[in-house]
C-alpha cells in the first residue's frame, strides 16, 4: 500500500461516512467508496517534480479508505488513465504529437469530450471503431486494445491489478465491435477502484508520472477554477455537483470528475489555505444518486472542514 492507515483519518472518515448517511438515507452503504490521503507536510507533493521517482514513492502519506478496492464503473474518471498512458506513449516516442492529438488530450480532461477521447484511444491502441470483425482480425483488435491494460500492469502496483481501462466512453453507447468488445453482459467494460485512482492521482501530483515536466502537464490540464463566474459561463466545469463545490472558494483545485446514468465520481486533490494539500476520491452509484449534485459538495465540505480540524502529524 502507498500509504498508510492513520487512527485520526479513521476516527474523522469513518463520522463523515456517518453523517453522509444520515443526511442521505437513500444511500446505501454499498453504494460509495472513498479514498482520502493527507499530505503533513513536509510533503512532496506538487512541487513540480523536484525529487526523484524513488524518493517520491519512498513517501506514505496516512490515508482513509472506505471500500476502496471495490471494482466500480468509472465514467470519466478513466480519462485520467488515458492522459497518463498518452503520455507515456509520448515520452518514449511510440507516438508522435500533431494538432489535432494535442487538441484531443486537452478536451478529453478539461471538457470531458467523449469524443476526444475515442481519439485518443485510437491513438494509443492503433485501433479504430466500426462494423464487427471476422474472427482472426477482431482478435488482433482485441490484443491491441488491451495496451494500455498490459502498460498499468508493468507498473507492479498491486492497486491496478484488478482494473480495466480498455473502452473508450460514450454518449449513447457503443455499437459494432466496440459493442460485441462490451461481452454480452457488459463485462469488459471498464473498471476501477478508489485506491487505484488515488494511486494514479498522488503519482501526477508528485511529479513522477512519466517525467516531471509531462507530470505539470498534466496537472495544468487538471486545474479547476472555482471562480463564481467561469462556472455559470461553463455548466460542463467539473465542479458544480461534485467535489469542488464543496470547497471554500480560496481553494485550489485540480480534478476529474465522471458522470453517467448510473454512476456520479470525482478524484480530486486540493489545496486549502493554512491545512495540508490532501487527495479525495469518490465513487457513487445509484441511478437516483448520479443525479444528486448534492452529495460530492457535501462530502467535500465535510472532509475540507476535518483537514482544517487536523492536528499536523509529521512523519
Amino acid at each position: 500500500m502507498f500509504f498508510h492507515k492513520d487512527e485520526q483519518l479513521e476516527t474523522l472518515g469513518d463520522r463523515i461516512l456517518e453523517q453522509t448517511w444520515a443526511e442521505f438515507p437513500g444511500l446505501a452503504r454499498n453504494q460509495i467508496s472513498l479514498t482520502w490521503l493527507v499530505y503533513d507536510p513536509p510533503a512532496p507533493i506538487n512541487t513540480g517534480g523536484a525529487i526523484s521517482s524513488t524518493e517520491f514513492w519512498q513517501y506514505s502519506p496516512r490515508g482513509y479508505s472506505y471500500r476502496g478496492v471495490e471494482r466500480i464503473y468509472p465514467a470519466s474518471v478513466v480519462k485520467l488513465f488515458y492522459l497518463v498512458a498518452i503520455h507515456e506513449w509520448l515520452e518514449r516516442g511510440m507516438v508522435q504529437t500533431t494538432t489535432e492529438l494535442e487538441r484531443a488530450i486537452r478536451d478529453m480532461i478539461v471538457d470531458s469530450s467523449n469524443d476526444a477521447t475515442s481519439l485518443v484511444v485510437d491513438v494509443l491502441t492503433g485501433t479504430t471503431s466500426g462494423p464487427e470483425l471476422p474472427p482472426g482480425p477482431f482478435e488482433t483488435w482485441q490484443q491491441q486494445r488491451n495496451l494500455v491494460n498490459r502498460y498499468f500492469q508493468s507498473l507492479g502496483w498491486e492497486e491496478l491489478e484488478t482494473i480495466n481501462v480498455n473502452q473508450k466512453t460514450w454518449c449513447e453507447g457503443p455499437y459494432g465491435r466496440e459493442r460485441i468488445f462490451y461481452g454480452e453482459f457488459m463485462e469488459n467494460r471498464n473498471m476501477l477502484t478508489t485506491i487505484a485512482t488515488a494511486r494514479l492521482l498522488h503519482s501526477i501530483v508528485g511529479g513522477v508520472a512519466v517525467s516531471a515536466t509531462r507530470s505539470q502537464m498534466m496537472m495544468a490540464l487538471l486545474r479547476r477554477s472555482l471562480t463564481p463566474q467561469d462556472l455559470v459561463a461553463n455548466p460542463e466545469n467539473q465542479v458544480s455537483g461534485f467535489l469542488g463545490a464543496g470547497l471554500p472558494p480560496d481553494s485550489c483545485l485540480w480534478s476529474k470528475a465522471g458522470l453517467m446514468s448510473r454512476v456520479r465520481h470525482d478524484a480530486a486533490y486540493i489545496e486549502l489555505t493554512s491545512a495540508p494539500p490532501y487527495l479525495l476520491i469518490v465513487f457513487t452509484e445509484g441511478r437516483e444518486h448520479s443525479q444528486n449534485e448534492a452529495i460530492l459538495p457535501s462530502i467535500s465540505q465535510k472532509v475540507a472542514e476535518a483537514v482544517l480540524s487536523l492536528s499536523s502529524k509529521k512523519k
